[in-house]
């Protein structure tokens, strides 16, 4: 159960703010810590629109201000990147911008209203800057608030602060989404236009059931 409730703040984290950058420039400690603090805030205000369709409008919005898509999609993909055709890449990327935007879609944001968060320290190591967070949430008044560590890895690409990977403790999100993609390519024999097809129709279905979920189309 909490490692369900983990993962669920973590997709949420990561859809909503944000890897291959032609040429990282250096955020400053203080740059960072404001970029968190700031988008933070933002990110919680909007989990909490009253309005639904209203609140995934603006949340999708986020996604694609604060992601870096081009880099995730690439980055998931590890090996059989340099295996595809340019079509099939431009598909991949398409279908991939869905699955994104649908997978944070899927998961229930009503503990928000519970969840703040505090930015702490910030390390500059690599050409990436890695910001700490703690993450506190209420789920039940008996139990009293729990706490999570989170680290924020961020970069600057084309000016843009951007944020790389999400880590609790030493899981990275990035690379389990990794660690999932090529296991799916695998169990089917490396075959490409194999995993493009069930791709689309994993995330057909995830976008399907959103709809009935939430009550409107997606974009």
């Amino acid at each position: 159960m909490k490692s369900n409730f983990f993962l669920r703040v973590i997709i949420v984290l990561l859809g909503i703010m944000t890897i291959f950058p032609a040429q990282a420039e250096n955020i400053s400690a203080e740059q960072a810590q404001i970029w968190a603090n700031d988008n933070g805030r933002l990110l919680l205000e909007t989990f909490r629109e009253p309005d639904i369709q209203t609140r995934y409008k603006k949340l999708d919005e986020l996604f694609i201000r604060f992601v870096d898509m081009e880099y995730v999609s690439k980055f998931v993909m590890g090996r059989y990147w340099r295996q595809m055709t340019v079509e099939q890449q431009e598909r991949y990327r398409q279908l991939f911008k869905r699955y994104a935007l649908a997978t944070y879609k899927s998961f229930p944001l009503d503990f928000a209203a519970n969840l703040s968060y505090k930015v702490g320290n910030a390390i500059v190591e690599n050409g990436f800057t890695t910001v700490s967070a703690v993450i506190t949430v209420t789920l039940d008044p008996s139990t009293g608030p729990q706490e999570f560590l989170l680290q924020f890895r961020l970069h600057k690409n084309k000016g843009q602060i951007q944020l790389v990977d999400i880590k609790l403790a030493e899981s990275s999100l990035i690379l389990s989404f990794r660690s999932k993609i090529t296991s799916q390519i695998s169990e089917l024999e490396n075959e490409i236009e194999w995993f493009l097809e069930d791709f689309e129709m994993s995330t057909a279905a995830l976008e399907q059931s959103n709809r009935n979920k939430l009550g409107f189309q997606e974009q």
